[in-house]
């Protein structure tokens, strides 16, 4: 379970204050995924690092039970002098996982092949993206975290990708952001919408999307009036 404890995060530039988070307290339903949407620039992506503890907060706290994922893809971690095989063996350590099965998993689902043994300042965009896809895949967790998760290799490494990670999900909790209603649709069972720092909670997705699209248009949804 993730818990938001009076959870609070802003930023201050060009003049103007972006609210993310304002005293926020909020418990993710466990076993199911729940999508979180919201305009442009309402904080949905450093919701995420907040929860993954990217980012610090400014004031409350995140509670987690269980094992929680950093976002799906996320590459900020790695290290361009090490080897993408090497790389993996980190990530293995830290979850205390044998680190010669992990890059055997990473290996064959990246299809790599020798570049896996190469650093990864040498790697092109698409070649670090499969292995930050392949090592948030090789970690069992028991929520994941996902934040734009878009095509991944050419057609057929992506059909992989997404039916691995949909396989994850069937045994795990999941917090997602898209801006894809229709992958928000065909992934999640609950929503939350975003707005100035609050969060409103629905069972159903479908009706957190009529929230965000009654706020594109301008205005609230009608039982919110």
């Amino acid at each position: 379970m993730i818990t938001l404890d009076r959870l609070s995060k802003s930023f201050r530039g060009h003049g103007q204050e972006t609210v993310v988070a304002q005293a926020l307290s909020f418990a993710f339903p466990t076993g199911r995924a729940t999508a979180v949407i919201g305009r442009n620039g309402a904080g949905k992506s450093s919701l995420l690092r907040l929860i993954a503890g990217i980012l610090p907060p400014d004031d409350g706290r995140v509670l987690r039970q269980g094992s929680v994922s950093w976002p799906v893809g996320f590459q900020g971690s790695f290290h361009p002098d090490l080897t993408g095989a090497e790389n993996a063996r980190f990530v293995a350590r830290i979850h205390d996982l044998p680190p010669a099965a992990m890059v055997r998993f990473v290996e064959d689902f990246t299809e790599l092949g020798q570049h896996l043994h190469r650093p990864l300042r040498h790697y092109s965009s698409g070649m670090r993206a499969r292995l930050a896809f392949a090592l948030s895949m090789a970690v069992p967790f028991d929520s994941y975290l996902i934040d734009e998760v878009t095509a991944v290799g050419d057609g057929a490494f992506n059909r992989k990708s997404q039916s691995y990670l949909a396989d994850r999900l069937r045994g795990a909790s999941a917090i997602v952001v898209s801006h894809s209603m229709d992958y928000l649709r065909a992934t999640c069972q609950s929503g939350a919408v975003l707005e100035k720092g609050r969060l409103f909670y629905y069972e159903r997705v479908e009706r957190a999307i009529e929230h965000h699209q009654h706020l594109l248009c301008g205005r609230l949804p009608p039982w919110l009036n």
